[in-house]
């Protein structure tokens, strides 16, 4: 057994031939010698019952990285962490040393070591190619370091991108049989709303009340900032628990799901027990909103009409002394 390098710099020691496991085998024959490569490994527990431990890992990488004639410049370790994602420390600080320039390629033991899925192989992928690193696994076909290992990584590719959108699909079918349900497709509704056990959504006797006193509170100081200032000082928050701000009051004010106008993944439909508002203040303060932005507009196209006025006439001026 090695022994174990520090997370994330040069290694001190290149393993014992006779501890070595696997044969140790090039991916690719037509693989560039003299690479500088490194090894990520990773656990998803503490104890790693199951899988190679984070040791196994690296000696079939080194293995993998002598057989292919590459120097072994760092070795990362994520002990203990999930590959639903890669906030992963030693990841991170991988992706940075790629970024710097002093990693070829990167080995690993088995993709799901390195990333969850073929899809976010193929994004981390891609940004390790502006680097000009490759990509290694020991245990499947995946190398970037080759001609025929490019065109086998650009069909998972293609598979990879078939899948998600085929997931997509799925995803949409069923927002569409909860949105014919008038279901609520997350944790969180509106504010004025509770999501019932059967997904459908429950106003909130107090929470529509201040919707109503939003809406009205709008129509006096026509003023989003001015708005979520008032109902910080009456110590309200929103739905999530912050405080309000411009955009969460914009929020409120354009949702139409207050007068039960329903919209979800393309499917659109009335539902009158998710009324909270009348049309008529709706529309008032709908009205207030795009008349506003309207002005911005206008205010914009006075600023842009003075700025080229302006630019022509420092023009001819310029033209002016020139010509004295």
């Amino acid at each position: 057994m090695p022994r174990k390098s520090n997370q994330g710099t040069q290694p001190t020691d290149v393993p014992e031939s006779e501890d070595i496991i696997g044969n140790g085998t090039p991916i690719s024959a037509d693989s560039p010698v003299g690479l500088n490569a490194a090894i990520y490994a990773r656990t998803s527990s503490g104890s790693q019952r199951f899988g190679y431990s984070i040791d196994e890992q690296i000696e079939r990488c080194w293995n993998q990285c002598e057989s292919s004639e590459w120097d072994v410049q760092y070795v990362f370790t994520d002990e203990a962490k999930s590959g639903r994602n890669t906030d992963r420390p030693q990841f991170q600080e991988l992706l940075d040393r790629a970024k710097e320039g002093h990693i070829d390629v990167v080995v690993f033991w088995k993709l799901d070591r390195f990333c969850r899925s073929l899809s976010d192989l193929v994004r981390i992928e891609e940004q390790l190619s502006k680097f000009d690193v490759a990509l290694q696994s020991v245990t499947e076909y995946i190398d970037t370091t080759s001609p025929v290992g490019r065109f086998n990584f650009r069909n998972l590719a293609s598979a990879a991108e078939l899948e998600s959108d085929l997931t997509s699909q799925r995803v949409k079918m069923g927002m569409h049989g909860l949105a014919k349900d008038h279901k609520w497709p997350n944790e969180y509704p509106p504010f004025g709303y509770r999501k019932l056990d059967s997904d459908r959504l429950q106003a909130i006797s107090v929470e529509a009340s201040w919707v109503n006193r939003i809406f009205r509170m709008y129509l006096e100081e026509r003023s989003m900032p001015q708005v979520a200032f008032l109902l910080n000082e009456a110590d309200l928050s929103t739905k999530k628990g912050n405080d309000w701000t411009r955009q969460a009051v914009n929020t409120v004010l354009s949702n139409d799901l207050y007068i039960g106008d329903y919209h979800l993944a393309g499917f659109d439909d009335h539902v009158p027990e998710y009324r909270i508002l009348s049309d008529e203040l709706f529309n008032l303060v709908e009205d207030v909103r795009y008349r506003f932005q309207s002005n911005t507009d206008m205010q914009k196209s006075r600023k842009q009409s003075k700025a080229e006025r302006l630019l022509s006439e420092y023009k001819q001026a310029i033209e002016g002394n020139s010509d004295n």
